[in-house]
């Protein structure tokens, strides 16, 4: 597991009581001079690199992509809707989260999509993870 590296002042996942929130994540990886980039493939490669960064970040938290109650995916081109679906359905298999789609003009480092989610932990998780 090798959490991304974050490309602001942000945090990249925030633990509230049984609730875990993720800030964006984009299709990034380290490149050959450690400097974070996006992965090559269009959208639907950066979207598999971005969930693989979101299941990344909620392990931090003890959480997975099961644990994902909801998400948002901002996406460049509206056109590549249904290679989302295709992306998402491989990762997420048959847990359906509630889930938006939100077309934006622009995207850190030049990114074709993001995605943000909320996952949620039973009660003896937490405890099972508490420092």
């Amino acid at each position: 597991m090798t959490a991304p590296r974050v490309i602001g002042p942000y945090s990249p996942v925030v633990r509230a009581g049984e609730w875990i929130v993720t800030s964006g994540q984009l299709g990034t990886r380290p490149g050959p001079d450690g400097q974070t980039e996006l992965v090559p493939g269009g959208t639907a490669a950066e979207l598999s690199q971005a969930l693989s960064n979101l299941a990344d970040v909620l392990a931090q938290e003890g959480a997975a992509l099961h644990d994902v109650v909801k998400a948002t995916v901002y996406l460049v081109d509206m056109a590549e809707f249904s290679l989302v679906n295709e992306v998402w359905t491989a990762a997420f298999g048959d847990h359906r989260p509630a889930r938006s789609a939100i077309g934006v003009a622009a995207l850190p480092l030049g990114a074709m999509v993001e995605v943000e989610a909320w996952a949620r932990v039973s009660s003896m998780r937490v405890a099972d993870h508490a420092p």
